[in-house]
């Protein structure tokens, strides 16, 4: 079987390693396309290969019917919004995710963006300390809870809510859950995102929900850029000066909202995987988990149906 590793933006050297060892050794065969410019080069690749491993690439219908041979697609990371799932499934394709895979480099730069949020951004002027602090986390999957982890360990009070993780879970992870959104943006001083980006939840960050946070409210999104209502968030930033917004995901308007001088911050690209490790750990359990799919069928990290 022929495994195409198609990333725009490479995988580490010592990754692309790893899932070469992977690949061959369970008898199969590694392409690689790095760095391509243009979809034909994409489309070209995949037009005899029988698996493929992307990272932020997208995998829309046009490259599912070019991709004759195509059986499985699996996504270095959590995720995999990049991915057609409906033409996946019309073609007869399995796509996965690799979750958990980059959850603690993920967990680590919210609180590397905290720090740098509630020191004023390092300014030289006296800011505040986490340690007290109401930390409020938005999905309490993998990410969410290497957070809760990360966040005991500064001595904060942590939250959780999860539409789809039953309170008793959140609770035995020694995290107290709240009854939905609008109560964890009520109680706490700090809330971090990790939704996904669904129909319900696009949009959902916005003026009337962020409003009900206390003096000093903080919004960390280490999630997805279509989960925030940017215009309300903008109207409300303008109306609210005490409200921070930190993201590694650079808004459409970040023109504008770069004019709050000193409670807005956004990496240049997302940068919650971009850890050696986390790109690592991501490519090596892609072609492990494409190994299992041709040897036994496993399809237990599959997201499309």
């Amino acid at each position: 079987m022929k495994v195409l590793v198609a990333t725009e933006k490479p995988f580490a050297a010592a990754a692309v390693e790893g899932i070469r060892k992977e690949v061959e050794a369970a008898g199969n065969e590694l392409a690689l396309l790095e760095k391509y410019t243009e979809k034909q080069q994409l489309l070209d690749a995949v037009a005899d290969a029988d698996a493929l491993i992307i990272r932020s690439d997208k995998v829309d219908a046009e490259v599912l019917a070019a991709a004759k041979n195509l059986k499985i697609v699996v996504r270095a990371g959590a995720g995999y919004d990049n991915v057609d799932l409906e033409a996946a499934t019309a073609h007869n394709v399995v796509a996965e995710n690799t979750p958990g895979q980059n959850a603690n480099a993920v967990a680590e730069l919210v609180f590397g963006m905290l720090v740098f949020g509630v020191r004023n951004f390092f300014n030289g002027k006296a800011g505040t300390e986490l340690m007290g602090k109401k930390l409020g986390i938005l999905a309490f999957g993998n990410v969410g809870r290497n957070v809760a982890r990360i966040a005991a360990g500064f001595g904060m009070e942590v939250y959780a809510y999860d539409a789809f993780c039953p309170a008793s879970a959140i609770e035995a992870a020694g995290v107290k859950a709240v009854a939905d959104q609008n109560e964890l943006f009520k109680t706490c001083d700090i809330v971090s995102l990790h939704i996904p980006a669904t129909a319900e939840t696009r949009q959902s960050i916005n003026y009337a929900m962020v409003n009900q946070m206390k003096k000093g409210g903080i919004v960390v999104n280490t999630a997805r850029k279509e989960v925030i209502n940017e215009p309300e968030l903008i109207e409300l930033m303008s109306e609210r000066e005490d409200i921070k917004y930190l993201t590694d995901i650079m808004p459409d308007a970040n023109e504008e909202f770069a004019k709050f001088e000193g409670r807005y911050f956004s990496t240049p690209k997302k940068m919650g995987a971009q850890t050696a490790e986390a790109n690592i750990n991501a490519g090596i359990a892609a072609a492990k988990q494409i190994n299992a799919y041709f040897a036994t069928g496993d399809t237990k990290y599959q997201v499309n149906k």
